[in-house]
């Protein structure tokens, strides 16, 4: 098994639907420019609220992807 080097970066997402999603539109657009994406971490979560309800999500996660 070769040895990896990873590189990390930390993008954060949002979303009107959930947490999840929010996720989802960081990696979704992660992907579109950065190849061998292999896990992620949450670093933080918080959200927007607005007439007393949640707006919207904002998560920060921290993708990894290894070296080429």
């Amino acid at each position: 098994m070769p040895n990896h080097v990873y590189k990390s970066i930390e993008l954060t997402g949002s979303s009107p639907t959930s947490m999840e999603d929010a996720v989802r539109v960081a990696i979704d657009r992660a992907a579109k420019t950065i190849r061998n994406m292999r896990w992620f971490e949450v670093v933080d979560t918080r959200g927007y609220v607005e007439d007393s309800k949640i707006s919207y999500w904002q998560v920060t996660v921290k993708i990894s992807f290894t070296v080429e």
